[in-house]
């Protein structure tokens, strides 16, 4: 096999390794954002609603305890 044939190809096994790398984890990645903005909307409602006057507070204490039950059970 000549030089130019040995290159292309060791470029092109370069090319597919770095190529599949390069999106490797990308879901994980989107995943953690998504959980990340979901709990910075939620510790925003919690307090808003514990500032506000809205009501008692009742959704931020709601809120609050369904948490940490589903976390207790993690546990």
């Amino acid at each position: 096999m000549g030089y130019r044939a040995m290159g292309r190809l060791h470029a092109g096994l370069l090319q597919g390794i770095r190529g599949a790398t390069r999106t490797a984890g990308q879901g994980t990645v989107e995943y953690v954002a998504l959980i990340l903005l979901v709990a910075v909307v939620l510790a925003g409602v919690v307090a808003a609603t514990r500032r506000a006057s809205i009501g008692d507070g009742g959704i931020a204490r709601t809120i609050v305890s369904k948490l940490k039950s589903a976390i207790d059970t993690v546990k």
